[in-house]
């Protein structure tokens, strides 16, 4: 054991000569640390570790770590836990859904906007209502990130949906009237293809060798299906909020003479800085579960634990302060007991609660591409016209390659990306004239935009900046409306169109019908 480290401490000084130096000549006195594993060391960590609960204080507990461990057991021994419901407020209702949707086969392949490709996709929906004789009340309906197609319950699938009491004969989206298309986005893991899907090439899932999706790329395999499913050409509104807000945009941006109105709910015209942010933030703490092992979890222990932590982090954006100052105030959850480290308040207490559920509910690979679609979306006339650009050569390569006259490219960098740190390449003025310029293809479609003044997570002068572009570029031509809920209306922040149903569908429901 001496020779060992004597070798490494002569390793250590003729490796970093000019440290040793910068040592000595500072007074400082250098002595190398290297650690080892025997079994005396081990032992005494032992006793050091059973010292401590005899010291001035007793060891903290930690039940919810006790927990995780636990659930790594179940998942190992394949045992999965239902986990507790949230009853002490409202909640969306985001099932896992595995039936009751139907199926669109598209054998072609889809070309996407970051120069990726594939070969053929599969895309879940369900409908609602009866499309009329002349199939001109159509409604896509658009989701949220972590949403699946079942928006309401049906017969193949008697689950409460997440807009339950939105849709339906007589509601805000009156099925009497309209016949509701509700899909699964393309990149999701509720029925359409996604990371978690095969890939026919090498009959293996996707894993993080599916290749980065957008916004825009969603609503095109959302028309491939409208038009080859139901021979609609033209629908009568696109309808999303969160995420869905951005898709019902970028519908009327690719489509604008295909959907006679958009209806955009706390979404945005292109993400920003802040967003971009805290959803990045979820993405590192998921990657850096060691079970998410690059993607390639299939099979395996899945990231629970990342999912668990990017959930609550997610959970925080979505709700408001206001709100969760009247659920839980300062309560803890057991007055009795003393304070810990595990979660202790009642809103600690939820957001443990909120990961818990959610963690084995939806694929963290689908979590990571579909939240990267929210950050790369962007309406601008400069973003646009790149993306464009890159799948057309996709195309193009996709085709030489299929003739045997060439070889697609690869789209991962050969050497790592550079993290660099530097300010704005334009000035935010700039960025709005080119946001303008980018939404003049809208300039004569109907659109109705709603924000909502306690959200943290798309706040509301995102949604007037969409309806100011939007006002300016089409100059009276077109129906633009704008609703916003104040904090005197709703404190439920980004999740208020999962909570204030009436708030929300007036609004809606007059647009529709006007």
């Amino acid at each position: 054991m001496l020779t060992r480290i004597s070798n490494q401490s002569s390793l250590i000084h003729r490796k970093f000569p000019r440290l040793l130096k910068f040592f000595s000549t500072s007074g400082l006195n250098f002595k190398p640390f290297v650690a080892t594993a025997s079994a005396n060391s081990i032992a005494s960590t032992a006793t050091t570790t059973s010292t401590a609960r005899n010291g001035s204080n007793p060891q903290l507990t930690f039940p919810c770590l006790d927990k995780l461990e636990r659930k790594n057991k179940q998942l190992s021994l394949g045992i999965l836990k239902q986990a507790n419901t949230l009853d002490s407020g409202p909640e969306p209702a985001y099932n896992f859904e595995q039936t009751g949707f139907q199926l669109y086969r598209s054998g072609k392949p889809i070309f996407l906007d970051n120069g990726g490709h594939l070969p053929e996709y599969e895309i879940a929906y369900e409908t609602w209502g009866k499309l009329n004789s002349t199939k001109s009340n159509l409604i896509i309906l658009q989701t949220g990130l972590s949403a699946s197609s079942h928006a309401k319950s049906h017969r193949h699938n008697t689950k409460k949906g997440w807009w339950e009491n939105f849709i339906g004969p007589g509601l805000y989206i009156d099925t009497n009237k309209y016949f509701v298309v509700c899909t699964n986005v393309l990149g999701g893991c509720y029925g359409s293809t996604g990371p978690s899907s095969i890939d026919p090439s090498i009959n293996e899932q996707y894993a993080t060798r599916f290749p980065i999706i957008t916004i825009n790329d969603m609503v095109r395999a959302q028309r491939e299906l409208i038009r080859d499913v139901f021979g609609v050409h033209k629908v009568h509104a696109a309808v999303g909020a969160s995420m869905g807000g951005m898709q019902s945009l970028a519908y009327g941006w690719e489509f604008p003479d295909e959907v006679e109105k958009v209806i955009s709910i706390s979404g945005c015209s292109r993400s920003h800085p802040y967003s971009i942010a805290l959803r990045h933030t979820q993405r590192q703490v998921l990657m850096s579960d060691p079970n998410w092992n690059r993607g390639f979890y299939y099979g395996k222990i899945p990231p629970h634990v990342g999912m668990k932590l990017a959930r609550e982090i997610a959970t925080v954006t979505y709700r408001s302060g206001p709100e969760w100052e009247y659920r839980f105030g300062r309560n803890r959850a057991d007055e009795s007991k003393p304070p810990a480290l595990c979660p202790d308040f009642l809103v600690e207490t939820y957001l443990d609660h909120a990961g818990e559920k959610f963690c084995l509910e939806y694929d963290a690979n689908s979590w990571l591409y579909v939240s990267k679609a929210m950050d790369l979306f962007d309406l601008g006339y400069e973003n646009r016209i790149k993306a464009n650009t890159t799948r057309e050569q996709a195309e193009e390569r996709y085709m030489r390659s299929k003739n045997h006259l060439a070889q697609s490219s690869s789209l991962v960098p050969r050497k790592p990306y550079s993290e660099k740190i530097s300010r704005a390449s334009i000035t935010p003025e700039d960025a709005l004239q080119d946001l303008k310029q980018g939404m003049k293809k809208m300039s004569n479609l109907d659109v109705l935009v709603i924000g909502v003044e306690s959200d943290i997570l798309f706040p509301v002068w995102q949604q007037r900046e969409i309806a100011n572009v939007l006002r300016d570029n089409s100059q009276g031509r077109a129906q633009i409306e704008y609703h916003e809920l104040g904090n005197d209306v709703s404190n439920y922040g980004h999740d208020t169109f999962l909570l204030s149903l009436n708030d929300i569908g007036k609004p809606v429901k007059k647009f529709l019908e006007v």
